[in-house]
């Protein structure tokens, strides 16, 4: 073996193991709930909760609703910006850093103060109002990584010569849009659809102080009151992640192939 393989079998296994050993070690301890046996005991408490699944839907439909919401902001702006403005592409990608910069709960009480109660359009006293500042609120925390995918797709392919030729075919933007260039980045649309669905999954700031139940405050509440519970609904939202990103391999994978 030479030495610049060696190299990087050593980098490798260093980085498995800084990632896979705090892992076995909290299942190692969500393993343990019955005294003296190691057991799944946890792994059972948690998925016979009916929060566990109710605030996993709940979370997994405002995910959708968010990546809708955010694909239709992004992807015709993204499109524009570098087709028709490409001297506004560093506003934008400085626009769409904002919420990195922002604290998310800054954000959140901005909208309880413009849309609270004692407001001209009190959004929080309705669920759908509520549910719909959720929506809007995490595509704004999406926003960073659902257009710097997008953008990196449009980067990987030349945007302005297929929708020249599509055009010149008679077709219109929209058509060019969902038709030519849509198919071209499906790979990074669905890494930025993962993504901002993992953001959505653990967000935590929103949804508590909007007072909806989703998946992030039921981990904080289960956290705050069990001790064996929460490792273990913490792997499984690992493994949902992690399934996430393997998905994006493999889809990516499958349409390098072809």
């Amino acid at each position: 073996m030479s030495a610049r393989g060696l190299a990087r079998g050593v980098i490798i296994a260093f980085g498995a193991t800084y990632l896979l050993l705090p892992l076995a070690g909290v299942l190692e301890f969500a393993m343990r709930m019955r005294r003296g046996v190691y057991s799944f005991d946890a792994f059972f408490t948690v998925f016979e909760d009916h929060r566990f699944g109710d605030t996993f839907l709940y979370s997994t439909v405002m995910a959708l609703v968010t990546v809708l919401i955010g694909m239709l902001i992004v992807l015709p702006a993204a499109y524009a910006v570098r087709l028709h403005a490409p001297r506004l592409r560093a506003t934008v990608e400085f626009v769409t850093l904002l919420p990195l910069v922002v604290p998310a709960i800054v954000i959140v009480f901005g909208y309880v103060r413009l849309y609270g109660s004692d407001s001209w359009l009190p959004l929080t006293d309705s669920d759908f109002g509520a549910d719909a500042l959720l929506a809007f609120g995490y595509v704004t925390l999406s926003l960073p990584y659902i257009y710097r995918s997008v953008d990196a797709g449009l980067s990987s392919m030349d945007v302005r010569t297929l929708s020249e030729a599509a055009e010149s075919l008679g077709a219109r933007p929209v058509t060019v849009l969902l038709r030519v260039v849509l198919p071209n980045i499906r790979t990074s649309i669905l890494s930025g659809a993962f993504l901002t669905a993992a953001i959505v999954l653990g967000e935590f700031t929103f949804a508590s102080l909007l007072d909806r139940p989703a998946f992030g405050p039921f981990m904080q509440l289960l956290g705050a009151s069990r001790a064996y519970e929460p490792a273990a609904l913490s792997l499984v939202a690992f493994a949902f992640t992690w399934g996430l990103m393997a998905l994006i391999g493999a889809i990516g994978g499958r349409r390098k192939g072809t």
